[in-house]
């Protein structure tokens, strides 16, 4: 059986997570979760940030973040550690990292319009569209690229250090630090049990060497 590509995955974890509204929208849940996360990622942290911790953090499916962040570090967005303190950190400064950026690593390149050029398929043109007719770029398909250059020159203009500058000015002062000792406490919690879990390993073992 063939494997899902990672895209298939996304796109499962998303529509099992939708909130079943009906509507449709140009970019998935994947690029919202994304980009929030990354915001929490500006804070220098003596240790890196887990997927897992990322998600939890921010009510999200820790399955979707799992293969969220690949994409990111894919795309030279987040660097990641493997190892018992693993985790990720941003690859760039904020300020070089832009929404565009996060977005199209998560969901791709998205084209707002797939023009069908039906302008040429008149039935009074008998199959053989007027060169008139046909001449330039179709002028609905001339809209929607002009919407589709505008939403992403938006998108590329705001960067992480935009949305956590909008976001500093509506949260309590203390909130950042408040982040930040959680996310530490977890890496540290997370380190102590894998730690633990080993000794426990190699004690069963001496125990069973011995019997």
């Amino acid at each position: 059986m063939k494997k899902p590509s990672i895209k298939s995955e996304i796109l499962r974890e998303e529509a099992a997570h939708s909130n079943n509204t009906g509507r449709t929208s140009l970019y998935g849940a994947a690029v919202e979760y994304g980009i929030h996360c990354m915001v929490w990622l500006i804070e220098p942290r003596t240790k890196p940030v887990s997927s897992r911790d990322l998600a939890e953090l921010q009510g999200v499916p820790t399955t979707l973040m799992a293969r969220i962040m690949p994409r990111l570090e894919k795309a030279g967005l987040v660097v990641s550690t493997s190892g018992i303190s693993g985790g990720y950190r941003l690859a760039k400064e904020p300020k070089d990292i832009t929404v565009l950026d996060i977005a199209d690593a998560i969901d791709g390149r998205k084209s707002v319009f797939d023009c069908k050029d039906i302008r040429k398929n008149c039935v009074l043109f008998g199959g053989e569209a007027p060169a008139w007719m046909t001449r330039g770029v179709c002028g609905v398909h001339a809209v929607m690229l002009r919407a589709e250059k505008s939403m992403r020159n938006e998108m590329d203009r705001t960067t992480l250090q935009d949305l956590s500058t909008g976001f500093s000015v509506l949260a309590p002062a203390d909130f950042g630090e408040d982040i930040g000792q959680w996310l530490d406490n977890r890496a540290t919690n997370r380190e102590l049990a894998r730690i633990s879990a080993v000794k426990d390993s190699s004690r069963n073992r001496r125990r069973g060497s011995d019997g």
